[in-house]
């Protein structure tokens, strides 16, 4: 049943312009300051065989791009009205998250495997050729993946409070860009003492400059597991809210004898 509500979920991206606009966007941001812009992003000016760029970039054009994906998961089908009939199939809460959540990784995933092609370039382009730090560029990818991860939770839950896409989007861009550099730019105000280094390690971008290195860390693995889960078991308590409040209607409309 999971898998027929994933395929729904990745259907309805593909059949609308939704996914695909998504991934262009990802590219073509991320391609211009990559290998157009004079700025100090750009790869050729810079002189160096490495993609570190890319995984600067790459965070924040998800920031944006993730919440618009997200922000109609429940919002529309709260305005519409399907999420009702959803409630009803024989499938629990947790089916229906982790569907809607496998949909928007995958749609991740799609947007990654064509940067692939910067990798092959820079890695040709290094003297001599293949001078690059492997090691580091996989850990990056995979500290992209999970940190796309947790934004597509994040963007899940917080488009079931509401049933206007538009309050979703910008809520969960806020939640989202916090959760990335608001705990950073905290610690670096330096009011916590020795605690702003406990401070700093609760937001994403520590873990996720942590996995750049190369080194896969479990502490980093467990954090972002940690996040996901505690966001997709929130949205489950949010839908278990709504069923709570109709059962409550409900009795409260029954006559009394």
């Amino acid at each position: 049943m999971i898998f027929t509500l994933f395929r729904k979920e990745i259907m309805s991206f593909l059949n609308s312009l939704i996914g695909y606009l998504a991934i262009v966007v990802f590219l073509v941001i991320n391609g211009l300051f990559l290998w157009v812009f004079p700025l100090g992003f750009n790869i050729v000016d810079n002189g160096y065989a490495s993609l570190d760029n890319l995984f600067m970039i790459a965070p924040f054009v998800f920031l944006f791009l993730i919440p618009a994906i997200t922000m109609r998961s429940f919002a529309d089908e709260k305005r519409s009205g399907t999420i009702e009939m959803l409630l009803t199939k024989p499938i629990t809460d947790l089916q229906l998250i982790l569907a809607k959540f496998a949909a928007g990784v995958t749609l991740v995933l799609f947007s990654l495997i064509p940067t692939l092609v910067y990798a092959v370039s820079v890695y040709i382009l290094g003297l001599p050729s293949g001078n690059m730090d492997l090691g580091g560029m996989w850990g990056s990818y995979l500290g992209l993946v999970f940190l796309g991860s947790a934004f597509v939770a994040i963007g899940i839950f917080v488009s079931s409070l509401t049933d206007n896409q538009i309050i979703a989007f910008i809520l969960a861009l806020t939640l989202s860009g916090f959760s990335y550099i608001g705990f950073d730019a905290l610690a670096d105000l330096a009011l916590f003492g020795k605690a702003d280094l406990f401070i700093m390690s609760l937001g994403i971008q520590a873990h996720y400059a942590s996995m750049s290195r190369g080194v896969i860390d479990t502490r980093d693995v467990i954090y972002f597991l940690s996040l996901i889960s505690v966001f997709v078991l929130s949205t489950r308590i949010v839908l278990e809210s709504r069923k709570w409040e109709k059962e409550e209607k409900k009795t409260n409309h029954q006559p009394s004898n």
